[in-house]
């Protein structure tokens, strides 16, 4: 989902924007309220954080990167790769256990993952996707991960992990909740101290052409309309 070779320069009417996977259906309808708002259209590239920052450092084109973890912007911040009076929280993640709504017996609670009759897992990878790592400290906190390692399968992306466990190709997905409110299955929410908090950042890539429009997306997502779109996907926001 992420890109993987280099693309034309938006035009001053658009902007590239390299996102979290987990923002793929809040930014989706964020980036049609903005251009209707403003005539600039946005151009979304999804995949893991990780992989977005790793393309940002080797050149790919993008105009601003919505992180789901801060850390990666901040190491762009210490490459000096990002306009560091635009870096922002404008969310804070959390995960969920994702099922399919036939599953049968029901699991509920994260300690049922090690469950005999779950033989599948999804998470995302924790080596460059935040919501992988989260999943990994929530089974480790719970005390089974050494339980629940023999069955994972690892998602690219945290979209990809959803995807496992919608086509049955995985019992269950330890995923984004804001990809299970959108999703027709059941899902239960991890609680928050699982795990390290998702706080999730953005910020404008130095070598932007579209520099004005980028900080006005930026803006507009942490502003009154973005907000309000963000915590209808279940997001919590900066100041909440």
């Amino acid at each position: 989902m992420g890109c993987s070779q280099k693309r034309p320069e938006a035009g001053k009417n658009e902007i590239i924007v390299g996102a979290a996977a987990d923002l793929m259906p809040a930014f989706e309808e964020l980036g049609r309220q903005f251009e209707q708002e403003s005539g600039i259209h946005v151009t979304f590239s999804f995949g893991s954080t990780g992989t977005l920052a790793k393309q940002i450092e080797n050149g790919a084109p993008m105009d601003l990167f919505a992180a789901a973890n801060v850390d990666y912007v901040d190491q762009l911040e210490r490459e000096g790769l990002i306009l560091s009076d635009t870096k922002a929280t404008y969310a804070r993640g959390r995960i969920a256990i994702w099922t399919r709504n036939e599953r049968e017996p029901a699991i509920t609670r994260i300690e049922d993952l090690a469950r005999p009759d779950v033989k599948r897992v999804a998470i995302a990878n924790p080596e460059h996707a935040p919501y992988g790592k989260a999943a990994r400290e929530a089974l480790e906190k719970a005390g089974v991960w050494n339980a629940v390692e023999p069955k994972l399968v690892y998602g690219e992306n945290i979209r990809q992990t959803m995807q496992y466990a919608q086509t049955g190709n995985a019992d269950a997905a330890v995923t984004a909740l804001s990809l299970s409110v959108v999703s027709d299955g059941h899902w239960t929410l991890v609680p928050e101290e699982r795990h390290k908090p998702l706080d999730q950042a953005l910020a404008v890539i130095k070598a932007t052409r579209n520099e004005e429009a980028a900080r006005r997306f930026g803006s507009f997502i942490n502003g009154p309309q973005g907000r309000t779109t963000m915590r209808r996907y279940g997001f919590m926001l900066p100041g909440e």
